[in-house]
């Protein structure tokens, strides 16, 4: 699964990791993420995200 960072503060979202502290189960898709997710760090959208190339 891919990795996404938020262009806003460079936050990176690793689906191995999930974000539990936000009730996101390891191994959660970033597009299986809620709608409503925003980023832990700095409260940006999912649209402010991008894929990682690995």
């Amino acid at each position: 699964m891919k990795k996404y960072k938020c262009r806003m503060c460079g936050y990176i979202y690793d689906p191995d990791v999930g974000d539990p502290d936000n009730g996101v189960d390891p191994g959660t898709a970033f597009e299986d993420l809620p709608e409503d997710w925003l980023c832990p760090d700095c409260g940006a959208d999912k649209d402010e995200f991008d894929p990682l190339e690995e």
